[in-house]
């Protein structure tokens, strides 16, 4: 059985690991390919998958197409709970980010109550929010999933290289994301259930086509 010890000193091994890995993509951080990278991520960013949700949702509405306002809600749901797993997540683990971190004290993971950013790179917002969309919309289009998880993994990789994650903050983000998009597909099939329980006489008059 694994003890206390074993544990720590697994961490410790791990911990050094990634930042011999920071150090291995710090001279490469300002090169193109990096700095493509790292426009690629910026799609994890709140507003931008808030508002690729927002859209999916609008044009939905505007073709009567019932089935992609459904994953546009299903995203915008699964985003926001995800942003709510990570904050509560950040505001109380400590990390510093490795562009930032000095010394492997820094680089550990250790409760705390940091708001700054580069005092809270546990776990990558952006992984978990990049990954719980992509899954949602992939419920309602399962032929598009491997396209739409291809590019949750692009945009989560690309907090690594530009040393604005180390990998275990990615990894630990995208199982985030993950369990946030699996409550919103709770809580959309609970809603679907006492939808199809309401009277015809008291549904809306509005009706989108499936």
């Amino acid at each position: 059985m694994l003890n206390t010890k074993t544990l720590r000193k697994a961490g410790k091994k791990l911990t050094r690991a990634e930042a011999a890995a920071g150090q291995a993509f710090g001279p490469y951080r300002d090169t193109p390919l990096v700095k493509l990278l790292s426009s690629i991520g910026k799609v994890g960013d709140q507003p931008e998958l808030r508002g690729l949700s927002a859209v999916v949702v609008a044009v939905g509405l505007l073709t009567s197409n019932r089935r992609l306002v459904r994953a546009g809600v299903r995203m915008i749901l699964a985003h926001e709970l995800a942003t709510l797993a990570k904050d509560i997540v950040k505001r109380r683990i400590d990390r510093t980010r490795p562009r930032s971190a000095k010394a492997h004290a820094q680089r550990k993971l250790k409760p705390g109550a940091h708001t700054a950013k580069e005092k809270t790179s546990f776990p990558s917002g952006h992984s978990a929010g990049a990954v719980a969309v992509a899954r949602a919309f992939s419920r309602e289009y399962p032929d598009y999933q491997a396209p739409a998880l291809a590019s949750a993994g692009v945009v989560a990789a690309a907090q690594i290289p530009k040393l604005a994650h180390y990998p275990t903050d990615v990894g630990a983000g995208m199982l985030l994301g993950t369990a946030s998009e699996l409550a919103a597909d709770f809580v959309m099939r609970a809603g679907e259930r006492l939808e199809a329980a309401i009277t015809p006489e008291a549904r809306p008059r509005l009706r989108l086509r499936a």
